[in-house]
């Protein structure tokens, strides 16, 4: 990760409206909660686009886990956790320009170094095992990899690894326990 530079009038307007924009689609996903659920009845591209919209909120998590571990009985397990992984580490992104937006207000929270020098000291490990811990805590994760310039595909790989891994862990579960109650 590079040093932060001062910013000029212009890329904090930008920054600004990023940061708006990320979490007005929070409370926009947090209203059709409801709605966004019936995305599943369309299979795979359902659960990839559930996935999406689950993981796209920041701090405030919805319950994608359960939708995989449900969608792992009903579905190929396999492929629900790629669909379901690869829904999700695009849903992350969010987060990931939350922390390009709010780059000014994150280098003086003390939680926020201290994310920073772990994952300047391990490099990806952090990414992969935040991915793959199910907790709102990954948008910190994305914050600070979007903050401290972490290219976009390195976030991407590593998120994608972590959340997959997590995944095919909920649909094998869930198709475990779909042949457990037959």
């Amino acid at each position: 990760m590079e040093t932060q530079t001062p910013f000029n009038k212009n890329q904090k307007i930008w920054r600004i409206a990023l940061l708006v924009a990320v979490f007005a689609l929070t409370i926009l996903l947090l209203i059709y909660r409801d709605q966004i659920q019936h995305l599943e009845a369309y299979g795979y591209p359902g659960i990839f686009l559930l996935s999406i919209l689950t993981n796209a909120t920041v701090l405030i998590p919805l319950p994608g886990v359960v939708f995989t571990s449900a969608m792992g009985a009903v579905f190929n397990p396999f492929w629900v956790a790629i669909a379901s992984g690869s829904g999700a580490t695009l849903g992350e992104l969010s987060g990931y320009m939350a922390g390009v937006g709010g780059q000014v207000w994150l280098n003086n929270l003390d939680w926020y170094q201290r994310l920073e020098v772990w994952i300047k000291k391990y490099n990806h490990w952090p990414i992969i095992l935040l991915a793959f811990i199910p907790n709102p805590l990954f948008d910190m994760a994305g914050f600070i990899a979007g903050a401290g310039k972490v290219p976009l595909w390195k976030f991407l790989l590593f998120t994608w690894i972590g959340k997959t891994a997590k995944m095919l862990l909920f649909a094998y579960v869930g198709a475990g326990i779909f042949k457990l109650s037959s």
